[in-house]
């Protein structure tokens, strides 16, 4: 597929003549080391990496007491993500301006390895997942180990590079898997050490709920989507056209009420998590 983009074409336009199924790749353990290599190709030109995470529910609430309840918000995050594995993650690669590579192949979903016959998870969220198209059966039988996936996204220039930006909604159990899944280790006790673990990392983070707040927008990716103007480009609730509909929300508020500029005061904050000492820390 072919897209012309000049250099004065809004993101929202971009965004909006694409087809899912041509630009969003379903990564599994067959193709991963191949769509990995596309990746390492485009990050320098593209360094604006939207996320999104699909994972198995709640599955336990932390015993207190807590200080506060950004506390006990970051607790429950850690109890469940230490219990918990990913099942997908979606990521969106974009430059500066919001324009995609050329062929409009922009979205890779990694398709992680889930067993519901092995692994723990909350029902409801299953069912939730299975209704959104998710197909538990292919990722127990052809779903990437996080390990290798781990390995090899550590020397991909995607981590540990403070050119990337990174773009998510309301994401404190997004960074919380990739984090897990990074160091293979349970997350930090405390959520200082959770932001400066994070800051390693990815050390540029622009969470687009937080970013809301300045705007006095409120509601979900998919209402603020809406009052925005911007169309969703594949199925919801899958961790690739989320991450393709985060980008577009995020460059198109970026637009529309920040004159096309974001500051640092509005990097490293995370929805619902953290005091802006210890985001900014």
């Amino acid at each position: 597929m072919d897209i012309k983009v000049d250099g004065k074409a809004k993101a929202m336009d971009v965004f909006s003549a694409l087809d899912h199924k041509k630009v969003i790749i379903d990564v599994w353990s067959y193709n991963f080391k191949k769509e990995m290599e596309h990746i390492m190709d485009l990050v320098d030109d593209y360094p604006y990496i939207a996320m999104d995470t699909e994972f198995p529910g709640i599955v336990a609430r932390p015993v207190g007491p807590f200080k506060n309840s950004q506390d006990y918000h970051y607790r429950l995050l850690k109890c469940n993500v230490d219990l918990l594995k990913i099942i997908q993650m979606g990521l969106c690669f974009c430059d500066e301006k919001g324009r995609v590579p050329p062929g409009g192949v922009c979205v890779w979903q990694f398709n992680f390895r889930f067993d519901l016959g092995e692994d723990m998870y909350a029902r409801d969220s299953i069912e939730f997942l299975k209704k959104s198209g998710i197909n538990f059966e292919r990722h127990a039988k052809d779903g990437i180990d996080v390990m290798e996936f781990a390995e090899v996204l550590i020397t991909s220039a995607i981590v540990l590079n403070d050119d990337v930006k990174w773009v998510t909604f309301h994401s404190g159990y997004d960074y919380g898997y990739l984090l897990r899944l990074l160091t293979c280790e349970k997350l930090p006790e405390n959520e200082d050490d959770f932001f400066e673990l994070l800051k390693t990392y990815c050390p540029c983070v622009y969470d687009v709920r937080y970013l809301m707040k300045s705007c006095e927008l409120k509601g979900g990716l998919n209402a603020v989507a809406n009052l925005l103007g911007v169309k969703r480009c594949g199925p919801q609730h899958q961790a690739g056209s989320d991450s393709l509909l985060t980008q577009a929300v995020f460059f198109r508020l970026k637009d529309l009420h920040f004159n096309g500029k974001l500051d640092e005061i509005h990097m490293n904050h995370l929805y619902g998590l953290g005091s802006r000492k210890a985001a900014v820390k």
